[in-house]
């Protein structure tokens, strides 16, 4: 994957991260926006989400290799540390309702995707 923009991300801004096609269905990415790690996943029916990168309960900057898939049909991201399973919608593990990661705004533009740290 290569780096699109060095700039630090400002809130508000759009950074691009990687073109759509680079990343694969049911799998994530890590990017860098400024100074954050943030995961970017392509759902199968080609939604894109991005999280935070840092999982919480093992403090380790995993979630972007972590197991893609759905509960109750929302899309949701199992890290691959201990499993707890958090919505790629809402940041929020579903497994303890009261740890999130954070949630970014993605969005493609001209086939790049472009995340804002907001």
């Amino acid at each position: 994957m290569t780096i699109l923009d060095e700039m630090p991300a400002l809130a508000g801004h759009w950074t691009p991260v990687c073109s759509y096609t680079d990343l694969l269905p049911e799998r994530g990415a890590a990017v860098l926006v400024g100074d954050r790690q943030v995961a970017v996943f392509r759902t199968f029916d080609g939604a894109l989400y991005a999280l935070g990168n840092l999982d919480p309960f093992s403090g380790a900057y995993v979630m972007s290799r972590g197991i893609v898939g759905t509960r109750n049909g929302e899309p949701t991201v199992a890290s691959p540390m201990h499993k707890q399973v958090f919505s790629l919608v809402t940041g929020v593990c579903v497994d303890d309702p009261g740890v999130a990661v954070p949630t970014y705004p993605i969005r493609v533009t001209h086939g790049t995707v472009e995340v804002s740290v907001v």
